[in-house]
C-alpha cells in the first residue's frame, strides 16, 4: 500500500474524450454464415462477432483494409456489451468498432483497464434499448484520465506501472484457471477409470434390483412451502444450481407440519432431479449425508440403497451412467427421466471396501476442483477480489 500511495501521490489528471485520444477502427462486412464457413480453428487472423463468438481465418479471406494489426480495445456493442483487449492481428463484424493509440505517451492497455472498470456504465446505457446496444458517440464522448498531462514521459511511466500491476493479477488468475481446468480433466479421467470394471470383475446390477436399492418419487413440495426454519428440504431445481456431489445441510426448510405428509429421504439417500430444460442437468444428483430426514420435491426422486452414498453419487457423474440415461430421456421443451427407467440403469457393484477406496480418491479431486471453501476455486475467487481491489485503487483518479 505504501508503494501505491507513493506511485499515486499528488497525481493530477486531465480528462479527455476517447475520440480525442484514440483512433477508431471499423470492422468488416463478414456475415455469421461466412464466419462459420471460413473458420479454420488454427488460422492466424481472429474475427470477433460479439459475446464469445469468434472465427479464425487466413489473411486473404477478408479485405486487407479490414485487418487491424495494432494492439486494440474491441468494443462489443450489442447484446452483451463489454470491452476486450487484443494485441494480435484481428478484425470484427462491422456493427462493432475498436480503438488503438498512435500517441507514444498513451498506453492503450491503461485505457482498456479504465473502460473495464466502467463497463457497467455502458451496459446501463445499452439496456435502455430493446436489443441492448451502444453507439460510437457513447464511447467517443466518454472521458478517460491522463495522469500528469504536463509531463508525458512521467504520465506514461505511471500508466505502464498501473498496467504492469493489473497484468500480474490477471496472469495469476489465468494460470490458476488453467490449472483448475487441467485438474477437472484429470478428475474426470480418474472418475471414469475408477468406476469402470472389466467384464466379470464385479457384478453390474440394475439400480432397482431389490438387493441394492429402490427409487422413490418426491412429494408435492413447492417453493411456496419454504419456511425460514424447520425441517430440511431439497427442491429439484437446487440440485443443479446449488448443490455439489454431496451435502449434510439443506439450503431451505419446510414446517414440521408439512414434513409429516412429505416424502422424506434419510441419511445416505441420493436425491435426483428427474426434470430439466436440458439433457445435461436431468438426473443430476446429490447424496444426502445429514443426520435428519429431509423432504424431497416433486420432479425429483430419491434412491434408497445399501451402497456407499458417495460412490453412487460419483457414478451418476460418469459417462457410463450418462450413456445409459440418454436412452430414457423423454419430452421436448422439458426433459424427463422417470424413476422406473432409472431403476433399469446398471451400476457396477464392487465390495464395500473397494467402494470406500474409490470414494477416498475422488473426494480429494472433488475438494480441489469444486469446494467453495477450499482448493483452487477459493484461490481464484480471492485473486479476483484482490485484482478488483487494487484496480479500484489504481484507477480512482
Amino acid at each position: 500500500m505504501s508503494y501505491l500511495d507513493k506511485l499515486l501521490e499528488g497525481v493530477e489528471v486531465e480528462w479527455k474524450p476517447i475520440s480525442k485520444s484514440l483512433i477508431r477502427t471499423k470492422g468488416t462486412s463478414i456475415t455469421a454464415g461466412q464466419m462459420k464457413e471460413l473458420d479454420k480453428g488454427d488460422a492466424p487472423l481472429k474475427i470477433f462477432a460479439g459475446g464469445k463468438t469468434v472465427a479464425f481465418v487466413d489473411f486473404d479471406d477478408i479485405p486487407e483494409k479490414d485487418i487491424n494489426t495494432e494492439p486494440s480495445i474491441i468494443v462489443k456493442s450489442r447484446g452483451v456489451i463489454e470491452f476486450e483487449y487484443y494485441d494480435k492481428p484481428f478484425s470484427h463484424k462491422n456493427e462493432m468498432w475498436s480503438y488503438h493509440s498512435t500517441n507514444e505517451f498513451l498506453n492503450i492497455k491503461f485505457v482498456y483497464y479504465f473502460l473495464k472498470i466502467n463497463e457497467s456504465y455502458f451496459q446501463n446505457i445499452g439496456s435502455r434499448m430493446q436489443m441492448p446496444q451502444i453507439s460510437t458517440p457513447d464511447t467517443g464522448n466518454f472521458l478517460i484520465p491522463i495522469p500528469y498531462p504536463e509531463n508525458p514521459k512521467k504520465s506514461l511511466e505511471i500508466q505502464t506501472e498501473i498496467v504492469r500491476i493489473l497484468d500480474t493479477f490477471s496472469e495469476l488468475t489465468a494460470e490458476l484457471t488453467a490449472e483448475l481446468t487441467a485438474r477437472k480433466k484429470q478428475y474426470e479421467y480418474y472418475r471414469e477409470q475408477l468406476l469402470s470394471f472389466e467384464e466379470g470383475e464385479v457384478q453390474h446390477l440394475p439400480m432397482g434390483n431389490e438387493s441394492i436399492g429402490k427409487f422413490i418419487r418426491g412429494g408435492g413440495l413447492q417453493k411456496k412451502d419454504f419456511t425460514e426454519t424447520g425441517v430440511g428440504c431439497i427442491h429439484y431445481g437446487q440440485i443443479y444450481t446449488y448443490y455439489g456431489t454431496y451435502t449434510n445441510k439443506t439450503k431451505t426448510f419446510v414446517s414440521e407440519e408439512f414434513a409429516k405428509k412429505a416424502r422424506m429421504a434419510k441419511y445416505g439417500d441420493l436425491i435426483i432431479a428427474t426434470t430439466s430444460e436440458n439433457d445435461e442437468d436431468v438426473c443430476k444428483a446429490v447424496a444426502w449425508l445429514g443426520d435428519e430426514d429431509i423432504a424431497v420435491s416433486s420432479d425429483a426422486c430419491f434412491y434408497s440403497h445399501s451402497l456407499n452414498p458417495k460412490y453412487v453419487a460419483y457414478f451418476f457423474q460418469t459417462e457410463q451412467f450418462q450413456k445409459q440415461k440418454r436412452s430414457f430421456i423423454t419430452g421436448t421443451k422439458v426433459r424427463r427421466v422417470n424413476a422406473d427407467d432409472l431403476a433399469k440403469i446398471k451400476i457396477p457393484v464392487p465390495s464395500p471396501d473397494e467402494q470406500a477406496r474409490i470414494v477416498s480418491i475422488l473426494d480429494k479431486f472433488d475438494t480441489l476442483t469444486n469446494s467453495i471453501s477450499e482448493g483452487l476455486p477459493k484461490e481464484i475467487s480471492l485473486r479476483k477480489q484482490q485484482y478488483e481491489y487494487y484496480r479500484d485503487i489504481l484507477l480512482n483518479f
